[in-house]
């Protein structure tokens, strides 16, 4: 069978399941691919609903509080496990109402399961024994905006002591620095921040 046969074959529901899920798991493979040369940042959105997870506290990876679900790596889990779970159950004959509850219900799941491993991920990067003064003439890269003039903390990444390590960051510039600038860190500030200047 031709894969035009086969797929005028299928139902309409399960069409628009496959039509969800292919996408979507292309995208999370490449995403996946990205993550492991570096390039692991999801989109910062204005209003935060997108935060990345790294805009948590660390100290307690069991609050479910303090999960950002809602991330880009989040919404593209969600609709992996929602499509494919709903081609499995509409395959085998269940009630459309049905697959979609069980296919929403399992994306939902799966976008707590990324939140909380992730969070769990970057709790076990968060090396307390870290000296943040090592990190002086580092260069980096700006994960969340650091407001101009110390008036607010940012976030950056760096390699610290020989791992890739978040940081809170404050600048002495007059003007922000946004998200995926490179930064130099050019001093500490207390015991958990790093003064930072444009590279």
């Amino acid at each position: 069978m031709s894969i035009g046969a086969w797929w005028n074959a299928l139902g309409l529901a399960v069409q628009i399941f496959y039509c969800i899920a292919i996408p979507a798991t292309l995208v999370l493979v490449i995403q996946t691919v990205l993550m492991f040369f570096g390039f692991d940042d999801d989109v910062e959105m204005e209003d935060g609903l997108f935060d990345d997870l790294s805009d948590t506290d660390l100290n307690d990876v069991a609050d479910l509080e303090s999960l950002h679900i809602f991330t880009l790596r989040g919404i593209i889990a969600f609709f992996v496990v929602f499509g494919w779970v709903g081609v499995v159950m509409q395959s085998a004959g269940i009630h459309l109402a049905v697959t979609l509850l069980v296919a929403f219900l399992s994306g939902l799941a799966m976008m707590f399961l990324i939140a909380y491993l992730f969070k769990a991920m970057l709790n076990l990067k968060s090396d307390g024994t870290a000296d943040n003064r090592n990190a002086l003439g580092t260069s980096g890269r700006v994960h969340l905006t650091i407001p101009a003039s110390r008036n607010g903390e940012g976030k950056v990444h760096i390699m610290l002591q020989g791992s890739y390590v978040e940081r809170n960051a404050v600048t002495d510039e007059n003007t922000s620095i946004p998200t995926g600038c490179e930064i130099i860190v050019v001093g500490t500030s207390g015991q958990t921040d790093l003064v930072v200047k444009r590279k």
